[in-house]
Formats: structure tokens, C-alpha cells, sequence
């Protein structure tokens, strides 16, 4: 079956909204009844309902991500990562993964299969070490500013990874050479660790672009006001216009996430909310009484035409 973050048309960070919105209206679109005797339509309509009911139940879609399940539901063979083996000889990986008792047995083994004596073939055969694969979390400040983060491995060694700069979720780190060790003498193979990038409390991102809703008192947004505004490099200073609304969105440029091919940065763009005051302001509200507006209004008009 196809990815169901394809069908539906939504990146693998879409929240449980975004999924919902997007299966209403491919299944607006295709649905049956629009079509019929349409096999095709009838064929995506099937394929999006499941995407949908794997991706909305909580569990499902975390063990897709995870790997463990497939896009119909299946089990998936599980993948081995560095955890799995803590338990194990830390020389063992090939003789311990082929079926052999250990390295003493599988050398004999090498040595009947390839003939001219055991000896001869121990010191003449060598295999590249296995390929290990890790899961990685990161925190979405170290993944967007670059980060150094320190790996321990089953047997002992540690590892520096180098998060770069504007990684992004599910991005994949090649360590060369430190996977399991190669056997007579051959290469060790890779690490290969994929990042898993933490959503934050208020920063969204999307592409090079940083998001964020900012709450502004009346007073800030009816007069004006400098305030500070926290973005992914610290607290920078931000302006806001007289008379601004929730909804206004202002542009902090290049304070968004640099590009790791051109070396550009995004920008940071602030969503403006208007919040009223915590406690009672009898003085507000007599003001509001007697206020007369010089233009009459009605926001809710368009909803009401």
C-alpha cells in the first residue's frame, strides 16, 4: 500500500487537524456516490479512508513511524538498532547473527566452504562489518541551530554526532566506520542515525520559515508598542504598528532557519493575538459604555451574508 502521508497529501509533522481536513476533502472529491461506476475513483476513495483510519488512531500512526507497522496495519520485521545488542559479545556480530555458536565455528565454516586448508582461510577471508541503525531524539532549537549530542554505545564507546544546522525530522546521519566490527580484518560498517525533532512549545517551522502566534495586550495593539519577541537565536526587539489586530502577521527577516544548501536564512513570521486584561478594569469598561465609534461596525457581516 501506498505511504499514507502521500495519499492524504500531508507531511509526516501534519497534526491530527491537518489529517482530518485533508481526508475530508479528498473524500468530498471522491467519493463513490459522485462517481458512479467510476472503478478508479472508487479505488482512491478505499485507499484514502484507509490512510485516514490508520493516521488517526494515536497508536497506529506512532508505530508506523516507528517502523514497526506497515501502511496496511501489517507487523514489520523488526529492525535492529544499537540497543539491541547490549546483551551480546560485542565481537560476536557475525558468527551471533549468522546461527553460529561463535567467530571459531563460522571460521571453520569459511574455511570447508572456500577449501585450501582452515588456517589459510581464516587469514585470507575478511567481511565488511553490519550496518546499525539508531532513532535519535532532538530537541527543535538543537536541530534548527545545529547541536553536538554524545551516543554510548552496548559496548562502551561513545560517539560525538554533529547535529548540522537545519536538520530536519527524520533525517538520516551516516557515521562512518562506527557500526559492528568487520570480521579477519575487514572495514567495520556504518551508523546510520535517524533524528526524531521534538516539537516546541510555541516555534512551528515550515520549510525555512519559523512560525509563531504572539500575544499582545490591547493597549500594545491599540497604541503601539516595542516589544520583545523571542525567536530560535534569542529575544530580538519587534515593533507593533498602531492599531494592529489579531491576525496582523509582521516579518522578522532572516530570523528563520539557514538554509543548508544556499546558506540563506529564513524569516520568522509573528502572528499577532489580541488578549484582554486578566483582571477587571472598571475604568475599560466605562470607557467602552460610553464610547460612541465614529464608523459602525460588524466583523461577523461576511459570515452572516
Amino acid at each position: 500500500m501506498k505511504d499514507p502521508y502521500e495519499t492524504l497529501g500531508v507531511a509526516r509533522s501534519a497534526t491530527d487537524k491537518e489529517i482530518k481536513e485533508a481526508f475530508k476533502k479528498l473524500a468530498r472529491k471522491h467519493h463513490p456516490d459522485l462517481h458512479p461506476g467510476d472503478k478508479e475513483a472508487e479505488a482512491r476513495f478505499k485507499d484514502i479512508s484507509a490512510a485516514n483510519d490508520l493516521l488517526k488512531d494515536k497508536e497506529k500512526r506512532r508505530r508506523f513511524d516507528a517502523g514497526e507497522i506497515d501502511a496496511s496495519g501489517a507487523e514489520r520485521p523488526s529492525q535492529r538498532f544499537y540497543r539491541d545488542f547490549a546483551d551480546g559479545p560485542a565481537y560476536a556480530s557475525h558468527a551471533a547473527q549468522d546461527g553460529f555458536a561463535g567467530n571459531e565455528d563460522l571460521e571453520e565454516f569459511l574455511a570447508q566452504a572456500f577449501g585450501g586448508g582452515g588456517q589459510r582461510a581464516r587469514g585470507t577471508f575478511r567481511a565488511r562489518g553490519q550496518d546499525v541503525s539508531y532513532a535519535l531524539p532532538v530537541g527543535f532549537l538543537e536541530a534548527v541551530n545545529g547541536a553536538t549530542r554524545t551516543i554510548t554505545l552496548p559496548d562502551g564507546k561513545v560517539l560525538q554526532v554533529t547535529i548540522p544546522e537545519g536538520a530536519e525530522d527524520r533525517q538520516m546521519l551516516r557515521l562512518k566506520g562506527q557500526g559492528m566490527p568487520g570480521f579477519g580484518g575487514g572495514p567495520a560498517g556504518d551508523a546510520y542515525v535517524e533524528l526524531h525533532v521534538e516539537p516546541h512549545r510555541f516555534f512551528r517551522r515550515k520549510d525555512n520559515n519559523i512560525h509563531v502566534d504572539l500575544p499582545v495586550t490591547l493597549k500594545e495593539a491599540v497604541l503601539g508598542a516595542r516589544i520583545e519577541v523571542p525567536t530560535i537565536g534569542g529575544p530580538v526587539a519587534m515593533t507593533v504598528p498602531k492599531g494592529a489586530n489579531s491576525g496582523t502577521t509582521l516579518r522578522l527577516r532572516e530570523k528563520g532557519v539557514r538554509d543548508r544548501k544556499t546558506g540563506q536564512r529564513g524569516h520568522q513570521l509573528v502572528t499577532l493575538s489580541v488578549v484582554l486584561p486578566a483582571a477587571e478594569e472598571p475604568e475599560l469598561v466605562a470607557f467602552l459604555e460610553s464610547w460612541q465609534p465614529k464608523a459602525e461596525q460588524n466583523p461577523r457581516r461576511e459570515m452572516l451574508a
